[in-house]
């Protein structure tokens, strides 16, 4: 028999002891009246060997050591550590017998007594009364090392967040950064809306869906890859100014930038273009940074990154030729193809001219983006929902932008497509595509292209990665850091 088995046959018996002696080890409920944060912050002036009154607590026990005399074990709460103290003619016999025989650490325990400050300088509760509010049977990992092992962290993220207390700064710093992104723009008149993750058809990017079936109505149904094409149905509808928070889920690979279900921000706004959505990305991020961080400067990967506005605005041939060395605005398709197969570059799509453009720049710059820029005027090619390029003559650029940072993505903008004519013919385009073999192209949505025949006004449209951006905010290296519980492959078992 291995050591965890022994621990956990030990605990089993303590858990029949007991119940035998009329002691429920997992009662219903316990009157908390104080927390341990609260505690430290109210009594941080209190002198040693002094008393403060009197506190009722509950937490799970972190560590426990008996000197015989004194015993001293740290009790944790969703606020913070408290020490408590059993000690001689301060603490009943029985109370210390009950934790010599039955309580071990990782236990949940209810503890009353009086508050005073050690002559060691700790803030201490000296245990009058006890109770045990929930017996663990398993171990805690070791203390000293701790849960290091960063699958077994996401896999459990109950003990890496028992375990490393950071971890739950991270993810509350990640609901002040929503609460501020929601706060910039109701001040600004947007209004939150929802719309359906259950889609009988998708739309809005170019992804991979993950496919379902309901059987109510014995039909396929699709998770939604993008809030988008609903959003704009509202901006038809009357809404001026809309936004959501959503979980978009993509059939597509897993890396540190990437898990297939994730939150994305995305607002429209009537009458606007994308130059107007680049003045509220970088206006909302600035906001953000300095609303719960209190700078526009953050370290990311040992980089100081600012996001203090104006951000730079470089087109996406620019960008190439700063990289790459190349003017791809003067040079045909055929030069393109043989670049890309002199250097290794792969095609991320169909041949042609914007394709060879987007691939050149995934290829060359990308990663070497390390400050907040926009790269605008994208390929035609590259999305079926967006306005060609009003000074374009050539007809093959777009008004989309994308906002790099640390060699990643972290938002798209479009002056969106609301000619309902050109739409239906992209779309169609799409189709076929689709039908041809091609997973990630969007597939033809007829009450799509109704609403647009209804009339949509000018509009501009924005989404954020909000994992990325808790990521560059928080200087966390993975998105799986971010995210509470992220995609594990399953253990064989």
């Amino acid at each position: 028999m291995g050591r965890q088995d022994q621990i956990i046959n030990e605990r089993f018996r303590k858990i029949k002891e007991l119940k035998e002696q009329g002691i429920e080890p997992y009662p219903h409920k316990y009157n908390v009246k104080d927390f341990a944060g609260d505690l430290q912050s109210r009594h941080k002036k209190l002198a040693k060997g002094k008393k403060a009154g009197k506190a009722k607590i509950a937490g799970r026990l972190m560590s426990f050591r008996d000197l015989g005399k004194i015993a001293f074990g740290v009790l944790r709460d969703y606020t913070g550590d408290i020490q408590i103290v059993l000690q001689d003619k301060e603490t009943s016999e029985k109370i210390k017998g009950l934790f010599k025989k039955y309580i071990d650490v990782g236990d949940f325990l209810g503890i009353e007594g009086d508050i005073s400050r050690t002559q060691r300088g700790e803030l201490s509760i000296v245990v009058k009364k006890m109770e045990i509010l929930s017996k663990s049977i398993l171990p805690l990992p070791e203390k000293w090392h701790g849960l290091q092992d960063k699958e077994e962290r996401y896999r459990k993220r109950y003990l890496d967040l028992v375990m490393n207390p950071k971890v739950r700064e991270v993810f509350e710093k990640r609901e002040k950064i929503l609460d501020a992104m929601r706060d910039f723009l109701k001040n600004k008149k947007f209004k939150e809306v929802e719309t359906p993750y259950l889609q009988t058809i998708y739309g809005g990017a170019n992804a991979k869906p993950f496919k379902t079936h309901l059987n109510a109505l014995d039909i396929g149904l699709f998770l939604a890859i993008s809030p988008e094409l609903y959003l704009k149905r509202l901006i038809v509808g009357g809404y001026d100014k809309v936004f959501t928070i959503a979980r978009n889920f993509r059939n597509e690979g897993i890396d540190r930038w990437h898990n297939p279900e994730f939150t994305m921000m995305e607002v429209y706004e009537a009458y606007a273009d994308y130059n107007d959505m680049m003045c509220l990305m970088e206006d909302m991020i600035e906001y953000i940074c300095k609303k719960v961080n209190g700078s526009t400067k953050v370290e990311f990967r040992g980089k100081t990154v600012d996001f203090k506005k104006p951000w730079p605005r470089i087109t996406m041939a620019q960008a190439i030729k700063k990289h790459a060395k190349i003017d791809v605005e003067k040079m045909s398709s055929k030069e393109l193809f043989d670049f890309m197969k002199k250097n290794g570059v792969e095609m991320k799509g169909e041949e042609t001219w914007g394709w060879a453009v987007q691939s050149i720049f995934e290829h060359y710059c990308e990663e070497k983006i390390e400050q907040p820029v926009f790269i605008i005027d994208h390929p035609l090619e590259t999305t079926p929902l967006c306005k060609l390029h009003r000074n374009d003559k050539l007809c093959r650029l777009i008004e989309r932008y994308e906002v790099f940072c640390m060699g990643g993505e972290l938002a798209n903008a479009y002056s969106e497509l609301n000619n309902p004519i050109l739409q239906r013919e992209l779309l169609e385009e799409q189709q076929k595509a689709l039908s041809g073999g091609n997973e990630e192209a969007n597939p033809y949505d007829e009450d799509f292209i109704t609403s647009l025949e209804v009339g949509m006004p000018p509009t501009g449209g924005l989404g954020v990665g909000v994992d990325r951006l808790v990521m560059l905010l928080t200087g966390q290296d993975s998105i799986r850091d971010v995210i509470m519980f992220p995609f594990m492959k399953p253990e064989k078992k």
